[in-house]
């Protein structure tokens, strides 16, 4: 009886100190997670002291700089309101037509519609337009029709190199890629927002404003930079793009301003580019008039 005692005795022993060593493991794990923990919450608060103090709040408004503008790349100094945040590549594969790249000087396209696509150009194209004749834009998009005055007085050179890459069908199988609600903007021109036809033009002219119904051309946040990117004013928030002024604003929507203001009605969830619709907005094609 005395050994089986002395067993038992000795077992229990084992267990407790089983036990002890046991509750200073978790003892131990406990307090590591509560000094990581610490450790990160330390990290955070001096991040944000940091960054209130530097006046980096992620929370506030950009300055003026940023937040206005339209941009045509993923340049972060550019695409406050068209990063691709939310992604600028299109919802679904669009089919496209393939197109050339020109090289050297540019020749001025054929004007019945007969001119095989074109998509780089080395260089602007030279002024292929009459100015003194009226030019209309039509926008066969698959959410309806788009119809254009160009305005040829005071904008002739942004008309001219719009109308030289419609008429080089650079605009066919393209999307409208942002639906901006914050400023009332469809931006388009490409297949995302980084594309470009390969140059830039001047900015013609200074102290643009913006009402509903402008198409205005796009641009980094560099003077002269636009190339082919456009966007269409839907409403008056794109008032807070007057300041900038030097988004080229060139022609005016005198049909299918429902099928615009529809499109941005499309924008899906915010982010960097403001929006991007719920399903893919085309612009079949763009088809020029003169007369």
């Amino acid at each position: 009886m005395g050994t089986e005692k002395r067993e038992r005795q000795k077992l229990n022993r084992q267990q407790r100190l089983t036990e002890l060593a046991s509750e200073q493991r978790r003892s131990k794990t406990k307090k590591r997670v509560i000094q990581v923990v610490g450790a990160v919450a330390a990290a955070v608060l001096v991040a944000l002291i940091f960054n209130v103090a530097s006046g980096d709040d992620s929370t506030s408004t950009p300055p003026d700089d940023t937040a206005v503008d339209i941009s045509l790349t993923d340049d972060s100094t550019v695409d406050a309101v068209n990063s691709t945040t939310l992604s600028s590549e299109p919802l679904t594969p669009v089919t496209t037509i393939p197109g050339t790249s020109i090289t050297g000087d540019t020749p001025c396209p054929a004007t019945d519609g007969s001119q095989a696509r074109a998509t780089k150009f080395e260089k602007a194209p030279p002024m292929c337009i009459d100015a003194s004749k009226k030019y209309t834009a039509i926008f066969d998009t698959t959410e309806g029709k788009i119809i254009v005055d160009l305005d040829t007085a005071k904008t002739p050179k942004t008309v001219n190199n719009f109308v030289t890459l419609a008429r080089y069908k650079y605009y066919d199988s393209t999307v409208v890629f942002r639906t901006d609600v914050s400023l009332d903007i469809i931006q388009g021109g490409g297949l995302t927002n980084t594309d470009d036809p390969g140059y830039t033009i001047e900015d013609e002219g200074t102290g643009f404003t913006y009402t509903e119904g402008d198409l205005a051309m796009a641009r980094t946040g560099a003077p002269n930079s636009a190339g082919g990117q456009w966007f269409f004013v839907t409403g008056p928030k794109a008032a807070a793009l007057d300041g900038q002024g030097t988004y080229v604003n060139f022609a005016k929507v005198t049909e299918g301003l429902d099928v615009v203001k529809n499109i941005l009605a499309l924008s899906a969830g915010e982010g960097a580019l403001g929006g991007v619709p719920s399903r893919n907005v085309v612009i079949n094609k763009v088809t020029i008039t003169e007369s």
